[in-house]
C-alpha cells in the first residue's frame, strides 16, 4: 500500500499519493530552470493532484527555489487554481435568473443526491466536483449544466441522469 501524505483541509483529510508526488517532482524538474514557469508548473501539477494543498505548494516552492509566499500568492490570486480537491470532471450548474426559473435548483438538488456531495465539494474518488454558478451566459438554453467544457442545454433530471452516467468512470478509463 502506498504511503500517503495527509493534510487537514476544508474537506477533511486530503491525500496526495506517492505516484502523484513522483509526477509532481518530474514536472518541477522539467521546469526548474524555466524563467516565469510558476503558473505553467502549477497548472500541470494541479492536473496531476486535482488541487494545490499546502504540502504541494511547499514542494513546488522548494523545487523551483521560490518562497512559499510567492507560490501561495499565485494560487490564491488565480481562480483556475484550487486549494481544495476538485473532481476530474467539474460540473457547473447555472443558477442565473433564467436557469433558476426553469429548474436549475432542482438540478443542484439532484446532483447533491446523485453524487452525495454539497456545492463546492468533490466526490471521495475525486471523479466529480460540483459548483453552482450565477450565470453562464446561455440564458436562451436554460437550464444549463456544463461538465468540463461540454455544455448541456434545457436540462431536466432525466437528461442529467443520462449525462452523469456517461461521465461516471471516465476518469479511471483515461488513466488506464
Amino acid at each position: 500500500m502506498a504511503l500517503q501524505v495527509v493534510t487537514q483541509g476544508l474537506q477533511g483529510a486530503l491525500k496526495v499519493a506517492d505516484e502523484e508526488w513522483r509526477q509532481i517532482d518530474a514536472i518541477i524538474e522539467r521546469n526548474r530552470d524555466r524563467p516565469g514557469g510558476l503558473i505553467p508548473v502549477l497548472e500541470e501539477v494541479q492536473e496531476v493532484s486535482g488541487y494545490l494543498p499546502e504540502p504541494v505548494q511547499r514542494r513546488v516552492a522548494q523545487g523551483l527555489g521560490l518562497p512559499l509566499s510567492r507560490v501561495y500568492g499565485v494560487v490564491t490570486f488565480y481562480s483556475l487554481f484550487s486549494m481544495i480537491p476538485r473532481g476530474r470532471h467539474q460540473i457547473r450548474v447555472c443558477l442565473g435568473t433564467a436557469c433558476h426559473v426553469r429548474g436549475g435548483t432542482r438540478l443542484i438538488e439532484y446532483l447533491r443526491r446523485f453524487l452525495k456531495i454539497e456545492e463546492g465539494g468533490c466526490t471521495s474518488d475525486r471523479e466529480f466536483g460540483l459548483e453552482a454558478v450565477r450565470c453562464l451566459g446561455a440564458c436562451a438554453l436554460a437550464p444549463v449544466v456544463v461538465v468540463d467544457d461540454d455544455v448541456y442545454r434545457e436540462v431536466n433530471p432525466a437528461k442529467l441522469d443520462r449525462t452523469m452516467r456517461k461521465y461516471r468512470g471516465t476518469a479511471r478509463r483515461e488513466k488506464e
